[in-house]
């Protein structure tokens, strides 16, 4: 359960045994498996796993920056910003809890984890955009108060200004 104290959240290291994660979806399995080491080794993607009390992994997320094209973004967000071509976010580009622990209230931890990571960084940073990956994904980004792009609905974004204020 989470908040119950036997969580923990790290940066993916040797010490972790990816080889039993298995969250359904064959290219989030293959990536965490295979290609997460290799991106936080060579700095593409901190990727950050949920450690549970007798060291399971319950699921891992990854962050790394990118930019969105100003005119992507809606209007009434864009009015105040100014007219750069690209405006820099935080890309949240992967997040996966395993079968095992569906349902335990993990992937809105890791999400809230991520979300209070963006928001501290001392890089600058106007959203959190994700890419869901299917309606379900959308669906719960949606319901964490995630806005489509109008011209793309599976690819959302928060505010960093809104995420503050969560953690105030």
């Amino acid at each position: 359960m989470v908040g119950d104290g036997s969580l923990r959240i790290e940066i993916l290291g040797s010490q972790h045994d990816r080889t039993l994660f298995n969250c359904g979806a064959e290219p989030l399995d293959r990536y965490f498996r295979t290609q997460a080491g290799q991106d936080a080794r060579k700095n593409m993607a901190a990727v950050f796993v949920l450690v549970l009390q007798e060291g399971t992994i319950g699921g891992f997320y990854t962050l790394s920056a990118t930019a969105v094209k100003l005119g992507e973004l809606p209007s009434e967000v864009t009015r105040k910003l100014p007219r750069y071509p690209l405006v820099p976010a935080t890309l949240l580009g992967r997040l996966a809890v395993d079968l095992r622990f569906r349902g335990m209230g993990y992937g809105g931890y890791m999400l809230a984890d991520a979300l209070y990571r963006s928001v501290r960084s001392e890089i600058a940073s106007f959203a959190v955009i994700v890419d869901a990956k299917n309606d379900d994904a959308r669906r719960f980004y949606e319901r964490e108060s995630f806005l489509a792009l109008p011209d793309r609905p599976n690819r959302l974004f928060r505010t960093m200004a809104d995420i503050a204020d969560l953690f105030r």
